[in-house]
């Protein structure tokens, strides 16, 4: 926290699809002034993350951020490795289409 706190950005963008991530408390309680780009899904397997875990990973980070502080990601990206990519076009679609399906915001 001591390195991110001072950083003049709106919005921090973070991992947190994978355990060493850590609980998004320590950044809830020091960055709710900011926006959050929460990774919900980990890129690097092929099992799809149910649209529960999403969920509840969400409202976990909804207990410090605002529904309009808050934008729902994967953790990196699915090109990690440009020329031998970590999934292929489907994994990459179910896993976008469980994000999108997450019903995370009443507002």
């Amino acid at each position: 926290m001591p390195a991110l706190k001072p950083m003049q950005v709106d919005q921090f963008v973070l991992e947190y699809a994978t355990p060493r991530a850590d609980d998004i408390e320590v950044v809830g309680r020091e960055l709710s002034d900011r926006e959050l780009s929460l990774g919900v899904v980990n890129p690097r397997t092929d099992e799809v993350e149910p649209v529960e875990l999403i969920v509840a990973r969400a409202e976990k980070a909804l207990e410090y951020y605002r529904p309009d502080q808050l934008f729902l990601n994967t953790d990196c990206g699915f090109g990690c490795f440009a020329s031998r990519s970590v999934n292929g076009e489907e994994v990459a679609f179910r896993k976008l289409r469980a994000i999108v399906e997450a019903p995370c915001f009443s507002g």
